[in-house]
């Protein structure tokens, strides 16, 4: 699975790029992530989405609207950490230890990540915090599999390594916005 993140800010046409992304075939869900968007202005972003394409949206805040537009799932963290009532979409949450990841693996996640893998493209200073040998090691545990994607200095030419590694997919963000 290969998954885009939405930058934090809002740009011009990103209506249309998401649109773009999503149709160019190689790309499955793209998560809405706008931390500083107050309710309204993530509602006009997912409004001007074809609505065709809204069953490959996945949400990270104003979790509500979710429901309100039908879109796929939506992204726990620590701003929205409770799906809302009536919620039975997919659920999705980011992990940054191999700890935490085997911990919330038991909980009905349907996808979960794991980063930073490599050093970050869009946050200076954010670097790889796992070895070659702490990925395998994981994965001849079972702790990564299918259900885990791949975060953090993700380009679309590592797409292979990532799943040599053993992971499920990949979430791409510095490098799909280029």
């Amino acid at each position: 699975m290969t998954i885009v993140i939405t930058l934090p800010h809002f740009f011009d046409g990103e209506a249309e790029r998401i649109a773009q992304l999503l149709r160019r075939g190689d790309i499955d869900l793209i998560h809405l992530r706008k931390p500083q968007a107050n309710r309204d202005e993530l509602e006009a972003l997912i409004r001007a989405i074809p609505e065709e394409l809204h069953q490959r949206l996945v949400l990270h805040d104003h979790h509500t609207l979710a429901l309100s537009y039908q879109l796929r799932g939506i992204h726990l963290n620590s701003r929205n950490p409770v799906p809302p009532d009536g919620w039975k979409g997919q659920l999705s949450i980011s992990c940054h230890s191999i700890e935490e990841l085997a911990e919330k693996k038991r909980q009905p996640f349907t996808y979960l990540s794991l980063s930073p893998i490599f050093d970050s493209i869009s946050k200076q200073g954010y670097h790889s915090a796992f070895t070659a040998e702490d990925i395998a090691k994981a994965y001849e545990e079972g702790i990564i599999d299918h259900r885990v994607m791949a975060l953090g200095g993700i380009t679309f030419d590592k797409l292979q390594l990532v799943k040599q590694m053993g992971f499920g997919g990949a979430m791409i963000l510095g490098n799909a916005w280029k």
